[in-house]
């Protein structure tokens, strides 16, 4: 009994060592005709096209006037007079208010009575001093001819040189009183507040009735024909900008309307609690659409091509670099290709090299292997996936 069931044993172990090497021998001599047989992929293609692509990056900032000042007296008194108020326009040397200048015009009254009393005072002096210079002349001649003393003569030298000295005193004490004078008049021109520039009044701190002090603010003046947008960049969008970029800025107020300008200005340094760089864009402003203390969307053109090989984003892979699978006209395979990308959108990609023929994947890429077969979706409106734009945008901010 124990011999038969070795037999049996034996026998099963034959057949199963058998039946492995058979299937062994299948698979070596068929691989190819299984791997042929792998089910087909869906997914879906999108044609290769050429046309215009641009890499626009994001920012965000605040408008901000193109230059702006305070109207304030230099001197104190209280005012009697604004003309302008909040949204008026000014011109240049425009007045815009006036203090009560009553005792301003005291003091001018004050400096020209003392510049008269100096100038009486230096008319006698002259004569004085002229009828000293006479004296002199006059006894050096007699003592000359031994007709007056040494003594007199020095006398009448002495009486000469006093009579200079007020002379001369006399003529800076109307110096002095010229330049009171020309003080009590800068004064009082301080009474009357214009503007050093056209503009737009953008507030307005007092009425009249109030009490200035000097240096208090009375409006502030805004200049807005053109306005200036500031924002902030990381260090990592720093090497993209540069100054006279085109730039579009877009408010809120006016969401159908973008406004051209350009990069003005760019801060040489980063912050170094933000690690931000301060960048300036000038916009024109003509119509006074834009209103300083706006918040603004800027967008700048970083890179920008007229005709170049065009695939969707969607379509480009990364194994081991960048990649993607292209079908080739009349076959339902994907072949797997290499290449170099140039300007990345969020729509398109720019591929630099090689030049691509036939239909890319956009889908359905996970699941492909170079030389898979595929299945394609019904050709209906569309179904080709290209995108409706040949723009893209990297947004920062």
């Amino acid at each position: 009994m124990k011999r038969w069931f070795i037999i049996v044993i034996g026998g099963l172990v034959i057949f199963f060592l058998a039946f492995r090497v058979t299937l062994l021998v299948m698979k070596g001599t068929g691989g190819g005709q299984l791997r042929d047989q792998r089910p087909a992929v869906a997914v879906e293609v999108a044609a290769v096209r050429f046309g215009p692509i641009r890499e626009i990056r994001k920012f965000t900032g605040t408008v901000y006037p193109y230059n702006r000042y305070v109207v304030a007296p230099k001197v104190s008194g209280r005012v009697i007079q604004i003309t302008k108020r909040i949204g008026d326009p000014v011109r240049e040397g425009e007045l815009i208010a006036r203090i009560d200048d009553a005792e301003y015009q005291q003091a001018v009254r004050e400096s020209e009575a003392s510049l008269k009393i100096a100038k009486a005072s230096l008319a006698e002096s002259r004569s004085q001093f002229e009828l000293a210079r006479q004296e002199k002349e006059r006894v050096g001649s007699l003592e000359a001819r031994g007709l007056a003393t040494t003594a007199e003569l020095e006398a009448a030298l002495t009486n000469y040189e006093a009579r200079e000295a007020r002379y001369r005193l006399a003529l800076a004490q109307v110096e002095q009183r010229e330049a009171a004078l020309a003080s009590s008049r800068i004064r009082l021109g301080y009474t009357r507040l214009t503007a050093s520039g056209a503009g737009f009044i953008g507030e307005r701190f007092v009425d009249e009735g109030a009490l200035l002090a000097p240096n208090m603010a009375v409006v502030l003046v805004v200049r807005i024909d053109s306005v200036i947008v500031r924002t902030t960049i990381t260090e990592r969008d720093y090497r993209y900008i540069r100054p006279d970029q085109p730039v579009e800025v877009l408010v809120d107020a006016f969401p159908d309307r973008r406004f051209s300008g350009t990069v003005a200005r760019i801060a040489p340094m980063m912050q170094e609690t933000s690690r931000m760089a301060e960048m300036e864009v000038e916009v024109g402003n003509q119509l006074h659409m834009l209103k300083p203390g706006m918040f603004a969307r800027i967008e700048v053109v970083t890179a920008e091509k007229d005709n170049t090989q065009l695939v969707p984003s969607t379509a480009v892979v990364e194994r081991g670099g960048s990649g993607l699978f292209v079908v080739p006209e009349g076959e339902t395979v994907a072949r797997y290709e290499r290449v170099t990308t140039g300007i990345v959108t969020p729509d398109v990609t720019e591929i630099l090299e090689p030049l691509l023929q036939g239909r890319v994947v956009t889908l359905g890429q996970h699941l492909l292997d170079d030389g898979s077969p595929i299945m394609l979706p019904a050709e209906t409106p569309g179904a080709s996936g290209e995108p409706d734009t040949a723009g893209g945008e990297k947004n920062n901010r």
